[in-house]
């Protein structure tokens, strides 16, 4: 096992453009290194440094409709950076702007945004909290450009978000209590219509203060591809949905959990669209179900260390739930990212950068608004009632 640096934790306030400057001046290289990862794709798809900013029109209109105190924010991000402000927009529609560059030059796709995600209900763990949690699956690099963004808001819950530099979320969980992660999926719908980029659905998730309010805008906004998304609450209660760009199909628990990979398990997505994706992640058929499988044998007792346990399961290597770096046909080096895992209820979430060979995580907190903290803890479980402690918590290395 190797040591690799923990991301950044980035901290942030104020109005949009204000926090985004922040933004961009904190992370100036991890930005830069993560706009230069993108455009050196397009640039081997044989497209020039002008096409970034003619894939980035093609959203930015429906997106200062849609979110225009985001583009604001993203405005913020560029200038903070020093770059202009369609190599953000590349950043936050990178899966959609690299689609439509394929489809235009005719090029396959070798290196789909894998994922394995899992949430356990407070039913099935030891402390009788929720557990979510995930391996991304991705470009080896993104290790070094990726950061950890803590929000203060005035306007809303704060919020704690993995994500890659510049972008405006991934991964994670607000001071309301509810969380989300999200996996590759895809379709015979996909890239019809152009709908909102798939960092803006889970960025507004995550401003909820009502789980209802992150349920819609995952459930209901137009997309341009496929998308799994998981969401949880801190208050025991989780729904996946399995997203095509015009609809989305709910998952409920099952022996009271969610394990997700890329392929689609509803019965009725696969009665009324076509998977297309397993040519490209055939492990997807196992990764769920080796994950499930180490999770269930724990039932009741199920600990953060044990999902951890769950997602570093190598069986199948290199096509395993955590993925050592394999170089792709096309040349693109692939590996799990980041092992990500959060307790809402708590407050924490653990991030280990490249888990296939390094098995040191960094801690990060975020505190919960007082009220959700106390429904979160009467949510527990009757066998089993720890208390919920939140002292002021910040960021700490472990």
């Amino acid at each position: 096992m190797t040591t690799v640096a923990p991301f950044p934790l980035v901290e942030i306030d104020g109005a949009p453009r204000a926090r985004g400057m922040a933004y961009g001046e904190q992370a100036r290289g991890r930005i830069g290194a993560s706009v230069a990862l993108y455009a050196g794709q397009l640039d081997r798809f044989g497209f020039r440094r002008d096409d970034v900013a003619r894939f980035s029109q093609i959203f930015l209109p429906r997106l200062r409709q849609w979110a225009p105190d985001l583009v604001e924010e993203m405005e913020g991000i560029a200038s903070g950076a020093n770059l202009d402000l369609s190599s953000i927009v590349l950043v936050n529609a990178r899966t959609e702007i690299l689609q439509l560059a394929r489809r235009e030059k005719g090029i396959s796709d070798d290196e789909p945004d894998g994922c394995t995600g899992a949430v356990i209900l407070p039913e099935a763990t030891r402390n009788g909290r929720l557990i979510h949690g995930q391996n991304w699956d991705w470009k080896a690099e993104c290790a070094e450009t990726s950061v950890v963004l803590r929000i203060r808001r005035t306007d809303g819950p704060d919020l704690l978000t993995f994500t890659e530099a510049g972008g405006l979320a991934r991964s994670g969980f607000n001071a309301a209590g509810i969380g989300i992660t999200a996996n590759y999926l895809e379709s015979d719908r996909d890239y019809r219509e152009i709908g909102i980029p798939l960092p803006f659905i889970r960025r507004r998730a995550l401003e909820a203060q009502h789980f209802a309010d992150a349920i819609k805008v995952v459930a209901t906004t137009p997309k341009s591809g496929s998308n799994n998304m998981i969401l949880s609450t801190a208050e025991g209660f989780t729904v996946d949905f399995e997203c095509a760009p015009d609809e989305a199909f709910a998952i409920y628990p099952d022996d009271d959990m969610i394990v997700h990979a890329n392929h689609w398990q509803s019965p009725v997505a696969l009665s009324k669209l076509r998977e297309t994706g397993l040519r490209d992640v055939p492990d997807s058929l196992y990764r769920d179900q080796r994950v499930r499988r180490r999770l269930s044998a724990r039932h009741g007792d199920v600990t953060i260390d044990d999902l951890k346990e769950a997602l570093f399961d190598d069986f199948a290597s290199p096509f395993s739930v955590c993925r050592p770096r394999i170089r792709k046909k096309g040349g693109n080096l692939s590996a799990t990212v980041a092992m990500i895992v959060f307790e809402p209820a708590a407050g924490v979430m653990e991030i280990a950068p490249l888990p296939a060979e390094n098995r040191e995580f960094t801690r990060y907190e975020l505190t919960l608004d007082d009220e959700v903290r106390e429904r979160a803890e009467k949510a527990m479980p009757a066998r089993e009632k720890p208390s919920i402690s939140q002292e002021k918590r910040w960021s700490a290395l472990s």
